[in-house]
């Protein structure tokens, strides 16, 4: 009731404020005209005693003040009050609100939108019920999170920790829907993957572990949400169809629920199929092999009670009698446990540091922009110092004062922080939409939520406060009788003031800033250039797996002949070859042990080397553009009645044989025996990642080591579309049901090619971010220094001095200070070197080339900034001014 009264009350308050505020005004005016009375009486002219009684009174605002807070005037009444007083004073400067609002904005939604994917990725957990209960299995000696199906079994079975553990692994299938077959990516899952989730299903049914009845007993698929609606045109008459998986029937159950895509967060699969039918799209072993470690990863809830060191410590119970029962197929297996994002901390450590480091560097941006703005605030009080010492003198209190310079910096970071947010959100939900692969379903769900609102708000406030605070010192000290008699006045000072110290701190981030986006600049021109080992230009990929589709390794073989020769065929075709997997293909590719031909103890710490390896046709070699430093390449009679022979890298040359030529002719062994001779020696190249130190690589003839993975490399001049629907065709007619996926070798780079192009776009936003802060900075300074000398810098004129001398007066001190964030910003950037190089490859801020860009990046923009104060220093008429004096 209490309550109730108090609203009433403050509700009637305001809808009395004017009228109580129009009699305030006339009980004032009645003691003023009293006392001005009294005075005349005492023999003073009318005019005289008005102004006494005046003087004598005081300042009336102080007493309105003290009136309202004494009648019970609200908080809410003096804050309003507040607001209307900012918006009328920043109306009459609407440059000044508007290049603060836009800088806030700018620094705010660079954050917003940083945060949102940090967010996105590394914050937020899976959208599924008890999400935080929910755990990943993920090996303790290795970022990896991938189990075998055997040792996934036992971990379920025996441990007294985790509570429906589930196994699940991304396949790729040839899908048969009706239309022309296509390549799909899917979850293979156990049977308890959805009850354990606590899922419910869109539509139709999901698959549960009693659907599951021994090796390929469960043909069921459930679609994801987004490829039913994109590729079945949400029919929901699909319950029930019958589709084709690699030839396989699978009948369609049900639609899983929106928004649930998988459990992997950024890879959005087509279905989900039962993991007891995997044989029919792996290998018919994956499912018993317990040293196949690379196939199935594992998650599931902590149970009630137990802590997350108590589970490690169970799971690393079993792993050890694991070990002893295995011996052979298991080495050292401990655990540990991390959230469901991005594959642990295989993807999650780069990802999380590098997000970090760019959350580092728009935070930069964000104090660049304080900076700016306490400075511009500071400039503005000391334009506006005539006004509050008038104010102080009527008697307003400097508490008021601060309360109203307080409100206009809350108003214009509110203001900032809105279109900063509204501009990151529509950037977010842009990115969410964006598919960058053709070939992978990345999917990167950044839609905002509601950690994202609270985040700007709070930068909003916080920054508000931070430029606010500027200013504060500067009227606490103002004396309002001397500035009222002698006028603002701004006298050159040899020492650093607020302004200075601040103009130097952003110029410091700006050059930081620059130094980065020139880091990552530089390290992805050298990635670009370097020697991936193969062509990437005139060159057109054509990949496809002909076992999906039920080819036996007789028939594959035979087929991957006809369509060589079929694609040779084509006209402007200048070469085609066959490599099993794709160097910087993103594919899981192939490595093997090798030991010297003189080891006869064939076991894993006796090997010599760890190579990747490939399987190749004798045409490969010339469609790569691949270059034979020795030896020979291979021909058509390295098939399986002559001993077998390889073709090596150059690294793997020096590290088995000592050199080059003495590789050739020589011997290595594969572990199950077989030798091998070194036929070739070809240049060393990349083949898991752009980033890799050089490593060993063997490549083998597909006639002695048949492969029914099919990637074709084409070398042609001809326009790529027209090439590519030439290849699609003369494959269709061939096999009708083959999936084929065709691109240029460049565009299947983009896999490889995306995190430095990333790094280097978003460093390069956060470098042009800061250089425009710089700008308005040193601009407003420069300005502000030519505004406050006119008179000055006109008698300078008058009394003969140079253009030269002119500048220096004017511009020096804001060129010192340009000169001092520069080399300050430069020196902070040598020093986090290693920050650097650690986001983008091979770059480094101690590059010549990038500490000459940023010295010449900081003195265009220098002279960018103070070209306008500095023509209107020049164009000074010294006759004019001195007139107007």
């Amino acid at each position: 009731m209490n309550l109730l009264e108090s609203l009433c009350s403050r509700i009637a308050a305001l809808l009395q404020r004017s009228q109580m505020n129009a009699d305030l005004e006339d009980e004032l005016r009645s003691h003023l005209e009293h006392r001005a009375d009294d005075l005349e009486r005492s023999g003073l002219d009318r005019a005289t005693a008005e102004r006494r009684a005046r003087v004598e009174f005081g300042g009336r605002e102080k007493y309105k003040e003290a009136i309202h807070r004494e009648l019970g005037g609200s908080s809410f009444t003096t804050l309003m009050r507040d607001l209307r007083f900012a918006v009328r004073v920043l109306r009459k400067s609407p440059g000044f609100a508007v290049t603060a609002v836009l800088t806030l904005a700018l620094a705010i939604g660079a954050n917003s939108v940083v945060f949102g994917v940090l967010n996105a990725l590394i914050l937020r957990p899976l959208d599924v019920p008890n999400a935080d209960t929910l755990y990943m299995l993920q090996h303790g000696d290795e970022a990896s999170s991938y189990q075998s199906y055997p040792d996934y079994l036992d971990l379920r079975n025996r441990n007294h920790s985790i509570e429906d553990l589930v196994a699940w692994g991304a396949d790729v299938a040839s899908l048969d829907s009706g239309g022309d077959p296509s390549l799909i990516w899917m979850e293979s899952t156990t049977g308890n993957y959805f009850d354990a989730l606590k899922l419910k299903p869109y539509l139709g049914r999901y698959f549960h572990a009693s659907d599951e009845h021994g090796m390929n007993s469960a043909p069921y698929v459930v679609l994801t949400y987004s490829y039913w609606q994109d590729h079945f045109q949400g029919d929901r008459r699909v319950v029930g169809r019958v589709v084709r998986l690699n030839k396989h029937p699978f009948t369609v159950i049900g639609v899983a629920q929106p928004g649930f895509s998988g459990t992997l967060m950024f890879f959005n699969v087509a279905m989900f199929v039962p993991i007891v039918n995997h044989a029919q799209f792996g290998s018919g072993d994956d499912l018993i092999k317990r040293d196949n470690r690379w196939i199935f990863m594992l998650m599931g809830h902590l149970k009630q009670g137990v802590t997350r060191a108590q589970a490690i410590g169970d799971l690393n119970a079993v792993g050890a009698d694991i070990q002893r029962m295995y011996p052979r197929d298991n080495g050292k297996l401990t655990f540990t446990l991390t959230r469901p994002n991005l594959y642990g901390d295989y993807l999650g450590r780069p990802v999380t540091a590098f997000m970090a480091a760019l959350m580092m560097l728009s935070s930069l941006i964000l104090l660049a922009a304080c900076a700016n703005l306490g400075s511009l605030f500071a400039a503005r009080a000391a334009d506006r110092s005539r006004e509050l010492a008038l104010r102080l003198a009527l008697g307003s209190s400097r508490l008021r004062i601060l309360r109203g310079l307080f409100t206009e910096a809350i108003l214009i970071s509110l203001a900032g922080g809105s279109l900063g947010l509204a501009a990151s959100i529509g950037l977010l939900r842009g990115l969410s939409a964006w598919r960058p692969f053709t070939r992978w379903p990345i999917h990167m769900p950044l839609t905002p939520d509601a950690k994202v609102y609270v985040l700007a708000v709070l930068l909003a406030i916080v920054s508000g406060l931070l430029f606010g605070a500027v200013p504060v010192k500067q009227v606490l000290r103002t004396n309002p009788y001397g500035v009222v008699k002698s006028g603002s006045t701004t006298r050159p000072t040899r020492r650093l003031g607020v302004r200075e110290v601040l103009l130097v701190v952003q110029i410091a981030i700006c050059a930081v800033l620059v130094t980065s986006s020139l880091v990552a600049v530089r390290g992805l021109a050298r990635s670009l250039h370097s020697d991936f080992g193969f062509d990437v230009q005139n060159s057109v990929l054509v990949k496809t797996d002909l076992s999906m589709i039920g080819y036996t390794p007789e028939r594959a073989a035979q087929m991957e002949k006809r369509m060589m020769d079929g694609i040779a065929s084509i006209p402007g075709v200048e070469s085609a070859g066959l490599i099993d997997h794709l160097p910087l293909g993103g594919d899981d590719g192939e490595d093997t042990l090798v030991f010297a031909d003189t080891t006869t103890d064939l076991r894993t710490p006796n090997a010599a080397d760890h190579p990747d390896r490939f399987h190749i046709s004798p045409e490969y070699l010339h469609a790569a553009n691949t270059t034979l430093v020795a030896g020979r390449g291979f021909t058509g009679h390295d098939d399986q009645s002559v001993p077998l022979v390889a073709i090596v890298n150059r690294h793997f040359a020096i590290k088995l044989f000592g050199s080059v030529p003495n590789a050739l002719g020589r011997y290595f062994k594969f572990p199950d025996g077989k030798r091998l001779e070194v036929t070739g020696v070809v240049e060393d190249g990349k083949y898991d990642n752009i980033t890799e130190d050089p490593k060993s690589a063997i490549f083998v003839p597909l006639l002695q080591f048949p492969s029914s993975s099919t990637n074709i490399v084409v070398h042609s001049k001809r326009d790529p579309e027209e090439l590519s629907e030439a290849i699609r065709n003369l494959l269709r007619r061939m096999d009708s049901e083959l999936p084929v996926y065709i691109a240029t070798r460049y565009k299947d780079l983009d896999t490889m090619l995306f995190p430095p192009r990333m790094a280097t776009l978003s460093l390069g936003v956060l470098g042009m971010m800061g250089a425009i802060l710089s700008i308005t900075g040193i601009f407003g300074m420069a300005a502000y220094s030519v505004s406050k000398r006119m008179k000055e810098l006109g008698i300078r004129m008058a009394l003969g001095a140079q253009r030269g001398e002119v500048l220096r007066a004017a511009l020096g001190r804001a060129v010192r200070l340009l000169a001092l964030g520069s080399a300050t910003g430069l020196f902070l950037g040598l020093l986090a070197s290693r920050v650097l190089a650690s986001i983008v490859y091979q770059a480094t801020p101690r590059d010549p080339l990038v500490l000459a860009g940023v010295v010449l990046a900081m003195a265009l923009l220098g002279l960018f900034a103070t070209w306008i104060p500095a023509q209107r220093a020049l164009t000074i008429n010294p006759l004019i001014l001195l007139r107007e004096e």
